[in-house]
């Protein structure tokens, strides 16, 4: 491992299972030396391990988003190594139950928060330094927002309003990283699945109160929209690319 400005640096977040570990090695077999940060380090190191064998090269970083302290090691770790840092997937997020909102603690809520809003915002600040200090100069932040960004399912206030919150920085960065030729994107993804996912497929709430089984979509075609938002020069952008199940009822009234 060196500092070597020709190749291509990635981090992904939440890199240890389903979009996350989809995208890490998608983006590995595109060219990327990738980084896998998540909470739990056996998952990332059966992720290098999975990319060795491959040919490719992957630097497992265990990380809590939520502590400023775990993620400004992650990116002293992303410096120290590779000295730049070129496509960051802010991809780690959690959930709350799908239950009444009075129903719900504080600290549920605060959990979701402190993972989707400032997990994701702290990651941001911490690509936007190394990206803005680097030679050349730039980089391109993705965010995983969700279709939750624009319009909720049933009891899901912390969730949807969080994602929400991902959208409104995702603009901000998108505009902030202009003079320092850092690009930001979003990707909102409905019904991919994924071992997190699986239990949608017996059935989930719908707004007209009714359960109902849902389309769900190969978590390959995720990967590869990050693939393709990755591959882009910094002039270009996909500012918002929403990738779900066609046949979802996400488009219409429920």
């Amino acid at each position: 491992m060196s500092n070597n400005p020709s190749q291509k640096i990635a981090l992904v977040t939440g890199a240890g299972s389903g979009i996350g570990r989809a995208v890490a090695l998608a983006l590995l077999a595109d060219g990327f030396k990738v980084v896998a940060a998540g909470r739990r380090a056996e998952p990332l190191q059966e992720l290098v391990e999975t990319a060795r064998e491959q040919g490719f090269e992957a630097l497992a970083v265990p990380t809590d988003v939520r502590d400023p302290a775990s993620v400004d090691a992650l990116f002293a770790t992303v410096e120290e190594v590779y000295g730049r840092l070129d496509v960051i997937f802010n991809n780690a997020g959690i959930n709350a139950p799908a239950v009444p909102m009075d129903e719900l603690s504080v600290e549920q809520w605060l959990n979701v928060v402190n993972t989707n809003v400032t997990g994701v915002f702290l990651c941001c600040r911490g690509a936007f330094s190394l990206m803005r200090r680097q030679q050349p100069q730039g980089g391109r932040i993705i965010n995983n927002g969700s279709i939750s960004a624009h319009t909720p399912r049933p009891f899901t206030a912390p969730y949807t309003s969080s994602k929400h919150a991902v959208l409104g920085l995702t603009k901000s960065l998108a505009l902030d990283g202009r003079e320092f030729n850092i690009a930001c994107s979003q990707i909102d993804i409905g019904n991919a699945l994924t071992e997190l996912s699986v239990r949608m497929t017996k059935g989930v709430r719908q707004a007209n109160g009714e359960t109902a089984v849902e389309p769900m979509v190969d978590v390959k075609h995720i990967a590869e929209a990050v693939q393709y938002m990755a591959s882009l020069p910094l002039s270009a952008n996909v500012l918002n690319m929403t990738v779900m199940a066609t046949n979802m009822p996400f488009v219409g009234r429920g």
